[in-house]
Formats: C-alpha cells, structure tokens, sequence
C-alpha cells in the first residue's frame, strides 16, 4: 500500500476488500472465507467495544467461575467467548468452533462440503491484566475438516498439526485495535477506525526483522527454566551479545504484536510448576507461529518447529519460542547445548 497520504493516492481498503482481492488470484474461490472472516471482524468489534466501556459498563473483574484450564474467568472473558459463537455460529460454512474457556468443542453442524471450516479461538488473551488497562487481544486459527478423518470423529477433524491451517490472526486492543491475519501469502495489518466501523489495511506483506536486540520473558521463574534458557538469557544479557534489552508485558498478543514489529524474541519456557509449558498450541502457539512464519520469522517449542507437532489434546499445553529467526535459532543453540 502507498504510504502517502495525499487524498489523491490514498485507496482506502477494508479487510474484506482485501481478501476478496487476494482471492481473485485463485479461481476457484468461492467467496465464502470473505463470508466466514466477517464474523470474526464483527465479533472483535463487539469485543472492542466491551473492552473500551469496561469500567463504566461494569464489566471488570471476575465470574467467580473456573474454565478448563483452572483459570479464574474474568467477565470480559465470557463476553468475548460468547460474541464470537454467536457471530460464527450463523456463518453457514462452519462445522465446527472451539474455544480455549469451554470443556468441549461446540457442533454447529454436520459436516460437509458447505460446513467444512474449524475456528480455533483464545477470545480474550491476556484477561488476567484487563483490570489494570493492559493492551490484551483475541487470537484465532481455522482449519478445514481433515479428509482422511471419519466425519463423525469430532476431535480427529480438531487435532491437526498447524501446518494444516489455511489462516490465522489476532486483534490487538491497545491504542488503537489491529487486526493482523494471513493465510499463507504474507501478514496484512489493519487498523479499525471507529468513525466507520471498519478495519482498514495500513500494512501489507508485513515482514519481521531478522534479527532484533530484545527479548520477552517473564524473568520471575528464571530459576526454574531449563539449564539453556538461563543460559542464553545470561549471554543477552552480556557485553559479548551486544546490548539486548527487556520488554515482557505479561499479554502474549501484545509482547507477540511488538516483536513482530521490532524483531527480537519472546520465550515462554517450560518450568518446574509446567514442565511441558503453558502456553496452549492450538489456540496461541499454532496461529502466532503461523504468523511469524508467514513474516520470515521462526517458531519452535525448543526442540522442534511449533507448526510440525501434532496435537493430541484440545486443550494440550507447549513451550513457545517465537520471534526473528536468527534470534530462535540463537535461543535453541543454547537450549540443545
């Protein structure tokens, strides 16, 4: 897109403008992504709004209530989870929607060549800093139902490995809400702009920085990381590595959403409280590593690719290393040692 802002160079284009014009390159596309993205864009849109009013709307705080995962539900939680089935759940061309606050996957309908799409979503990434008016986001992945799965087989069609995912985004709430997706040619950007209710392209082809002098942890259980882990967080933070600095936020969209930008690392290592991590693959780590991937970045659970491993849960948990290639690669080298 032209940077310029001359009225007469400026081409405003929504991100459904955007993908229907990425599929006029495939002709046998049918038109339907566009339909099922704009439930998606509809719901973070009723999630902004929540977010923006919370204090006044009374909407901070918790349910009192425990998800899946053991984790207090913050109220937003429930509102941004519901938003979202509400809003996919009349997309006729989803079968199947999962939800990393809900026990089991929710059915819409039958599988079929007309229903065939699975949306993964962590509605509210982030929740536990709503209260203290930290950027949070909504991270979503969607798969097509696996052909070589038995149709009635729910959590077969489910456990894909992310390399199946045919797209993946997060929006952003800060300063102003971004959306960022892909589905598999490039990452596009885009801003909402509240005076018209769109989100409209500001970056297109978004490109990670090879390599970048920070690092996001959250240095707290640095002495229960692996072995490599403090090792390499001791080499960052020496003369010989040149500098690194520290950036956690504690709200994986928005310290993913910097080192996109800015390039460096973020690590959510295993501990003794999570030897096999925390993070959730299908719901964080699988579209997050998509996008990096997609932005010449890199992603890996320290020993192998995030989007090459097989799920074997809904709700399976995974180290994460995510962030330029050349600071993965640097961060494994010690972790394998």
């Amino acid at each position: 897109m032209n940077e310029t802002t001359s009225p007469e160079s400026y081409k405003m284009v929504t991100v459904q403008q955007h993908i229907m014009e990425s599929q006029r390159a495939h002709p046998t596309a049918t038109g339907e992504f566009t339909w099922l993205l704009s439930g998606i864009t509809l719901a973070t849109k009723m999630i902004e709004a929540q977010v923006r009013r919370a204090g006044i709307l009374g909407v901070l705080g918790s349910t009192g209530e425990e998800n899946v995962q053991g984790e207090v539900v913050q109220k937003l939680d429930q509102l941004a989870n519901d938003a979202i089935l509400q809003c996919l759940g009349y997309r006729g061309n989803v079968g199947l929607m999962v939800s990393e606050e809900d026990d089991e996957p929710h059915i819409v309908k039958d599988f079929s060549d007309a229903a065939r799409y699975i949306v993964l979503f962590d509605p509210l990434d982030g929740s536990s800093n709503i209260d203290v008016n930290v950027s949070i986001g909504t991270i979503f992945s969607i798969l097509q139902t696996n052909p070589e799965t038995k149709s009635k087989d729910v959590i077969g069609h489910i456990l894909q490995p992310g390399i199946k995912q045919v797209a993946a985004g997060y929006v952003v709430y800060g300063s102003s809400t971004v959306l960022t997706y892909t589905t598999g040619s490039g990452v596009h950007m885009f801003t909402l702009n509240p005076e018209i209710g769109a989100y409209v392209l500001h970056k297109e082809n978004v490109l990670m920085p090879e390599k970048g002098k920070m690092y996001s942890v959250n240095e707290a259980y640095l002495g229960t990381f692996p072995d490599g882990v403090r090792k390499y967080l001791d080499w960052a933070k020496s003369e010989a590595a040149g500098g690194y600095s520290s950036r956690y936020i504690g709200s994986l969209v928005a310290d993913f959403h910097r080192t996109l930008l800015r390039g460096g690392v973020f690590l959510y290592p295993p501990t003794k409280k999570a030897p096999g991590g925390k993070l959730r693959l299908l719901y964080e780590a699988n579209p997050l590593a998509f996008i990096a991937e997609q932005a010449g970045g890199a992603a890996t659970d320290g020993k192998r690719r995030i989007l090459e491993k097989t799920p074997t849960a809904l709700h399976e948990r995974t180290p994460l290393v995510i962030g330029s290639k050349y600071e993965v690669a640097q961060v494994a080298e010690f972790w394998q040692g």
